[in-house]
């Protein structure tokens, strides 16, 4: 069974308050890019006031993580999470997305949950930086050069693309969101 528990501070837990709910999924095969989603995703709560945002790499299974004996339940649990969610957070950063984070955002993009891809590498691909495929699944798209590494403000800019998604698709606001800007384009 997949657990979170109540007491950790990274577990992706129903927020009761109707908040906006964001699944953020990215690369976690190395301790850096882990340590970059739990930035990403506390900035992402900050700009959204409170959103609850769901971290994969989180979820565990009889206390360990990345256990193949329970390869089936995380995938259940990764999948209705992304169903779940208002909006699902796409990091495409690499020569070519991540395998796991292009199916998960296929599969919120089939499931009608805007994704908002983020792109922050700079190398050149076929479109905004990535495979056409993936980046046309993308609702709204920040691409923002590493250089800048500003986490902060490029969770201000993927809010901003949030809230145009969820407006563009005719969701109904959340809490006390500010409106966003109407002509506000890909």
């Amino acid at each position: 069974m997949v657990s979170e528990p109540a007491s950790d501070p990274r577990s992706p837990v129903s927020d009761p308050s109707g908040s906006l709910r964001i699944y953020l999924s990215a690369p976690i095969f190395t301790q850096a890019q882990r340590q970059w989603n739990r930035r990403l995703a506390a900035a992402l709560r900050e700009a959204l006031s409170g959103a609850a945002v769901v971290l994969p790499q989180d979820f565990r299974v009889e206390e360990r993580y990345n256990d193949p004996r329970a390869f089936a339940s995380i995938y259940r649990k990764c999948t209705a999470e992304i169903a779940s969610a208002d909006a699902l957070v796409a990091v495409l950063d690499g020569s070519d997305a991540d395998s796991g984070t292009a199916f998960e955002a296929g599969f919120a993009a089939a499931s009608g949950v805007p994704v908002i891809g983020v792109r922050t590498d700079y190398r050149p691909g076929q479109d905004r930086g990535t495979n056409l495929m993936i980046s046309r699944a993308c609702a709204r798209f920040v691409f923002n050069m590493s250089f800048r590494e500003d986490t902060d403000a490029l969770a201000a800019d993927v809010a901003r693309k949030i809230r145009a998604a969820l407006d563009a698709k005719g969701k109904p606001r959340k809490g006390n969101e500010p409106q966003m800007n109407t002509d506000e384009h890909r």
